[in-house]
């Protein structure tokens, strides 16, 4: 069973299910041709798919076209069903970044058949996840910038507030679909700036303050 690891803390949690939320940036919703959502767009990935930082993403051979995506992670300390908003807030314990590795040639020929997409999101290592802050250690205002550089080169940064749905609110509806348990992930969207990794990448995520993680393509 895999778990998360807290920084300067020996305390873990092992991790349930990962929720993810697609278009919570209205830039990079247009820069794929999407409407921006009038609700969060959801979708699961397996805890299989978690890898830390210092491990590598293993670019799958039934796919020739890999995105990186950068997002605020989401660490919930207990179980909240129905949540509201300050219930929602309560239930959040720590953050991380993470990268929501994403194959877009998957995605796009399964969007065109209307078919689910859970191939292009669900594979081994598709995952990536630093250690986690515990919220009692810091305060997240997002003003925090968040940022992925590929070989030095920054691809993507953006500020968390460009967020359309804040943390307390993702997890608000989140819970008022489905119980969020002590160990459940949230990856909560990605701003604009996504593309294409190659084998030999190396990739570094960074959110202000709070963490980091780095990564190679293989």
């Amino acid at each position: 069973m895999k778990k998360i690891k807290i920084k300067n803390n020996d305390k873990g949690f092992a991790i349930g299910k990962i929720v993810c939320v697609g278009r919570n940036y209205a830039e990079h919703a247009k820069e794929l041709g999407n409407k921006i959502p009038d609700k969060p767009v959801l979708f699961l990935k397996p805890p299989s798919s978690i890898i830390y930082s210092g491990d590598n993403i293993i670019y799958p051979d039934f796919s020739n076209e890999m995105h990186h995506e950068v997002e605020l992670v989401l660490l919930i300390g207990k179980d909240v069903s129905k949540a509201n908003l300050k219930e929602a807030e309560n239930a959040i314990i720590g953050y991380g970044v993470g990268l929501d590795m994403t194959l877009r040639d998957i995605q796009s020929e399964a969007k065109k058949k209307g078919h689910p997409w859970t191939i292009s999101k669900c594979f081994d290592t598709s995952a990536v996840v630093s250690d986690f802050v515990l919220k009692e250690n810091c305060t997240l205002t997002l003003d925090e910038e968040i940022s992925l550089s590929i070989n030095g080169i920054i691809k993507q940064k953006d500020q968390l507030n460009k967020m359309i749905f804040n943390p307390a609110q993702i997890v608000e509806y989140i819970s008022s679909l489905m119980m969020l348990e002590e160990g459940d992930l949230i990856f909560t969207g990605t701003p604009k700036g996504v593309s294409k990794v190659n084998r030999g990448d190396k990739l570094k995520a960074d959110l202000t303050g709070i963490a980091k993680l780095e990564c190679s393509i293989t």
